[in-house]
């Protein structure tokens, strides 16, 4: 990246102007430290050679004013910045919906539906740094776990928070549906995104997931669906007198209705039966949604005064040194 030097206050550069009288000056001080005597011949005088202190009046002169010259530069704030300039990155805005009801206990996912859920949706996330993530939780109701957000941190912390049990029982898909509508149609992003992911039949909830999917299709908001759970049998959680059992019990996803919602909004279904193929589909999701946005890249500035801070110091103790031990007794 294109760094540039620019001055915070250019106004002082104009003081480097002093310089220039100041040299004339002392010109013309060294020329009249000299007075002359008209004789006739020079013969008579041995010719002295002039000693290192001779030259070393003129060093001392020339670190004054290099002194001067960068304690001016100091004062205008030197300041490296970025160019400004167009870029291509890969931004879109994303909310999952994510089913947390108790079947999401079942255990034919490692170690079980839910937390493997969690597990690749955070990897998902933490791939996708130039988009903006929120998150949506449903059981028999829904409710928003984390709206639209760039800082990526928060949505993966909210994510692990996320326990079965938060709200009611149940699987009301049209309401987790339309609440990641809601949280997406005022969006203006080129591409807005939801990933439904689900393991049941919809039982609750006073919207038809068939109509948050037209609402879902009137905002421009693509959806892809997702069934988790295996083909078949599998152990689900059962609550008995003696606590929490696992019992195999036939896995129940609504897939004709998860593949009309992806239908209707240009999405696509995805059925999940084991950890595997969980990683896969959002892989799958992930080279799907590349959509291309040119941006401004923000131009930071940095000071960059504390160099010349250095090198003034150091001036000031080499003219000190100079002045006060070696050219002690030369005026």
């Amino acid at each position: 990246m294109m760094r540039n030097i620019e001055f915070a206050n250019p106004e002082f550069l104009y003081g480097l102007v002093i310089l220039i009288p100041m040299i004339i000056w002392y010109i013309l001080k060294e020329e009249n430290n000299y007075t002359s005597i008209q004789i006739s011949t020079l013969r008579a005088f041995p010719v002295v050679p002039k000693t290192y202190k001779f030259y070393l009046r003129y060093v001392l002169f020339g670190f004054k004013i290099i002194l001067i010259a960068v304690l001016i530069i100091i004062l205008a704030r030197p300041q490296t910045t970025n160019n400004w300039e167009d870029t291509t990155t890969e931004g879109i805005d994303i909310v999952i919906a994510l089913d947390i009801s108790s079947s999401m206990l079942a255990r034919d996912f490692r170690p079980n539906r839910l937390e493997a859920s969690k597990d690749v949706a955070i990897s998902f996330i933490s791939g996708r740094e130039n988009d903006r993530m929120g998150l949506v939780v449903f059981s028999g109701e829904s409710f928003t776990q984390c709206p639209l957000t760039s800082n990526h941190k928060v949505v993966i912390n909210l994510f692990k928070d996320i326990k079965q049990g938060m709200i009611e029982d149940g699987t009301a898909i049209g309401m987790g549906l339309a609440n990641a509508v809601n949280r997406l149609k005022d969006s203006d992003a080129i591409s807005k995104v939801i990933i439904l992911l689900t393991d049941g039949v919809n039982n609750m909830g006073a919207i038809d997931p068939l109509t948050s999917a037209q609402l879902a299709e009137k905002f421009g908001i693509r959806v892809y669906t997702v069934g988790v759970g295996k083909n078949g049998m599998a152990p689900y959680p059962v609550q008995t007198m003696f606590g929490l059992q696992y019992q195999d019990r036939e896995v129940k996803i609504d897939e004709k209705t998860l593949k009309e919602i992806a239908q209707l909004t240009d999405g696509k279904y995805f059925r999940a039966t084991n950890n595997n193929k969980l990683k896969q589909i959002y892989v799958e999701i992930d080279k799907l949604e590349k959509s291309k946005v040119n941006i401004k890249k923000y131009s930071s500035k940095t000071d960059e005064f504390m160099p010349l801070a250095y090198l003034a110091i150091a001036l000031l103790i080499s003219i000190l040194l100079l002045r006060y031990t070696i050219l002690r007794n030369i005026p």
